[in-house]
């Protein structure tokens, strides 16, 4: 089940005790996300179709990439906090509508709806997404919560923008018909769509 998922859904205890240790660590990361939180390119382009995500089936998580949740290495400097509250806002906004050219809870696009969410902890983003791709420092296999996550849903180049969440989950702002909503990286769609990752450090 994905992480979204148990935060809507509430843990419900397991059995055994064995099995309840077993699932505690996913709990443990879910629950910490919960309670932090929960048009693309202002070009005039509109990616289509965006895929209407299916329900979760069973637990598993396929990181891309061999990525996982930020350990404490890559959070050194105190920074792991910030990440996941910068995560926590992203995920606090789903359900708000896509509106081309918006950039505040009356509506967003993929460009406003990460800029709002960095602005909210001191980042100021370009409005543009293909600016957006030249901001922080390139990732590459070592994806953290926080990470901004650039597509390619058009023309070439970056086109779509997104906020890791940890694993193999994005939020982000699909277009026309959808809202702000979680998506995995790893899903037929999105995977190869995928261009590359920047980290923008907060203040």
């Amino acid at each position: 089940m994905p992480l979204s998922s148990y935060a809507n859904a509430g843990f419900v205890p397991i059995g055994s005790a064995s099995m309840r240790r077993a699932h505690l660590p996913r709990f443990l990361l879910a629950l910490g996300l919960a309670v932090l939180g929960a048009a693309c390119a202002s070009t005039g382009a509109v990616p289509r179709p965006f895929p209407t995500p299916a329900p979760a089936e069973g637990s598993g998580r396929v990181p891309h990439g061999g990525s996982a949740p930020v350990t404490s290495d890559q959070a050194a400097g105190g920074l792991q906090s910030d990440w996941y509250a910068l995560v926590g806002t992203a995920l606090d906004l789903r359900g708000i509508p896509y509106r081309n050219g918006g950039a505040d809870p009356d509506g967003f696009d993929c460009s406003g709806f990460t800029r709002y969410v960095f602005a909210r902890h001191g980042v100021t983003l370009p409005r543009e997404v293909r600016d957006q791709f030249r901001m922080g420092e390139q990732v590459r296999d070592d994806l953290a919560p926080g990470d901004l996550l650039l597509f390619t849903t058009g023309d070439p180049g970056a086109s779509h923008v997104a906020i890791a969440v940890g694993g193999d989950e994005f939020v982000h702002a699909p277009s026309s018909t959808g809202v702000v909503r979680v998506e995995r990286l790893s899903a037929s769609y999105w995977a190869p769509r995928f261009l590359g990752a920047r980290r923008v450090t907060p203040p």
